[in-house]
């Protein structure tokens, strides 16, 4: 038996929806080589037409004959005519928020993604329908045998006739939608979610599948799809659990091995939150737990990599899995603590070779000391008391106390753009930021992590509170106090319920990693307020955020170490 399901259910109803449906006229067929010509664009919603945007656009190249012929835009039209970087802002303000539609829509939406890239818009990712794949979907053979826009605009009897200009042929397709809408319509399909959950790539075994998400309730959360031996397949967040869980089973679901999992799925399991910071944290901890055939990332927290220095008379760095105090990290590969690495020893003066060395080392020196950079302790020409400050260097910058290694490897890179080695001067500029990047991320997490309790307070929007209590970088406790709701006594609550955290070794007191980012992002959020904190929260003067803006002007002047012609 299968349950009505309410609008509510259902999601956006069609009435309400907002569709801005475009065309486009180009100088070809290739988004990345050809440019647009002209732009047609109707809003509608509820059937109604509450606005146009029609223009010629400057393509800033020949128009081929072929094309004009085909759409009667010429040269001198476009002469005049706004470029795409004064067009495409307003296109983009006019579709915003709407679902985008289109005849034949890869193509048109190919061009306008192509036109954003090269223009410095990040693409919205609206939701888009495709009145070619709608059509198919809707008409059979015998009574579509072909779904062009003039042939579907003759079928439906469509007062205006497409023409190959971008307002009209889009004002076409408006009134072609429609008529689709209409069949839909008469087949239960009413709201946005079930007409994409209608077109051709949601298989029927997903449509039935739905009912998993009748019961959700519409709350933030976590949500686990458990497989036909209640193993976990699948865990996700949500704001609406509901909501999200239903797109499983609908068109906006695209990828394959999701849809994979939708079909082996027997139930969905969900845990409420508070608000997204608990939702988020639960996810990771489900995920290290169960550790999901169809998750990808965040399968094994304790997986990170660190930089330490070894125990021994004349330490050296090594990169390890178990971080220890003093450390350096976390980085998420190897390959990155091993980048890191490479830096810090054109910084600091530390030994790069991985024997133990005696304290009467009388060995051969390497070739390391003919260039320079090593003062052979392995061979006796340098004592344990020499080499001690190339490791209190590493501590000092690693602890936030000194930055001295930063500004010798900043001056490195002067001399080489001084010596007109601009490749070398590129790929050492690349290094430095990406290790004052690493020293900067590892040093605020450290501090958090330092913190035994941390209450802080995000508004939900509704006049009401989010609460987080934190205990030595891991969420404690989390809970809300909805508008008209003293917030205090909630916190006392909070703080009395809240989970008790033994710190452990390393620099994040045994907290892994990434809950801890996550923690810190929600901290650093604008709006949050701290409530509490029995430690003072304190950054170092000589940390590597101070040298942030020294990284912005570097990356901002990419050019200055590119040679001339290049």
């Amino acid at each position: 038996m299968t349950t009505q399901l309410t609008f509510d259910e259902l999601g956006t109803p069609l009435r309400d929806t907002t569709f801005v449906v475009f065309d486009l006229e180009t100088t070809g067929g290739r988004p990345d080589e050809d440019a647009i010509t002209e732009i047609g664009a109707v809003k509608v919603r509820g059937g109604r037409v509450i606005g146009e945007f029609g223009t010629l656009v400057d393509p800033e190249c020949g128009i081929p004959p072929q094309v004009v012929a085909l759409t009667g835009i010429t040269q001198v039209m476009v002469t005049g005519a706004p470029p795409m970087r004064t067009v495409l802002p307003a296109f983009l303000e006019f579709a915003a928020g709407a679902v985008l539609v289109a005849h034949n829509s890869g193509f048109d939406v190919g061009f306008m993604k192509a036109a954003c890239a090269r223009l410095g818009y990040a693409w919205p990712k609206p939701t888009v329908v495709c009145t070619v794949r709608l059509a198919r979907r809707v008409l059979t053979r015998d009574e579509a045998p072909s779904v062009r826009l003039s042939a579907l605009a003759e079928l439906f009897h469509v007062p205006v006739a497409p023409n190959h200009r971008a307002l009209v042929d889009a004002q076409a397709t408006v009134e072609v939608l429609h008529r689709l809408l209409e069949r839909v319509g008469n087949l239960g399909v009413h709201s946005l979610e079930e007409l994409l959950a209608y077109l051709p790539e949601v298989t029927p075994e997903q449509r039935r599948k739905r009912t998993l998400a009748a019961d959700l309730p519409s709350t933030p959360g976590v949500y686990l799809f458990r497989g036909p031996s209640e193993e976990v397949l699948y865990v996700g967040t949500a704001s609406d659990l509901r909501r999200r869980v239903r797109q499983y089973f609908t068109a906006s679901e695209g990828r394959k091995r999701l849809r994979e999992m939708v079909a082996l799925a027997t139930r969905v399991d969900v845990v409420e939150c508070s608000h997204p910071l608990e939702a988020q944290v639960r996810e990771l901890r489900l995920i290290t737990a169960h550790k999901p055939a169809y998750n990808r990332r965040s399968k094994n927290q304790a997986g990170a990599w660190w930089l330490v220095l070894t125990d021994e008379l004349f330490p050296r760095l090594s990169v390890v899995r178990t971080p220890r105090d003093g450390a350096l990290g976390p980085f998420r590969t190897r390959r990155v603590a091993e980048a890191a690495q490479e830096t810090l020893q054109d910084a600091v003066p530390l030994r790069a070779c991985s024997q133990r060395i005696p304290r009467d080392a009388t060995a051969s020196p390497c070739a390391l000391y003919e260039l320079g950079r090593c003062k052979a302790p392995c061979a006796g020409r340098q004592s344990p008391d020499d080499y001690a400050p190339a490791a209190a260097a590493f501590r000092a910058l690693v602890a936030g106390q000194d930055t001295t290694p930063l500004a010798t490897l900043a001056a490195q890179l002067d001399g080489l753009s001084a010596a007109h080695r601009f490749e070398d001067a590129a790929t050492h500029r690349d290094r430095v930021s990406s290790l004052v990047r690493a020293l900067d991320r590892a040093q605020r997490l450290a501090g958090l992590a330092a913190l035994p309790e941390l209450v802080a307070a995000r508004p939900d929007g509704a006049g009401g509170w989010h609460f987080a209590v934190v205990r030595h970088g891991r969420l404690a406790s989390a809970g809300t106090a909805p508008r008209g709701v003293r917030p205090m006594p909630v916190v006392d609550a909070l703080v009395a319920a809240a989970e008790t955290v033994v710190p452990g070794p390393g620099p994040l007191r045994g907290a892994p990693p990434e809950e801890t980012g996550v923690v810190l992002r929600w901290l650093e959020q604008p709006g949050t307020r701290l409530v509490r904190c029995d430690t003072p929260w304190t950054s170092p003067a000589g940390a590597a955020g101070a040298w942030r803006h020294w990284v912005a002007r570097a990356e901002a002047g990419r050019d200055q170490y590119r040679p001339a012609g290049h």
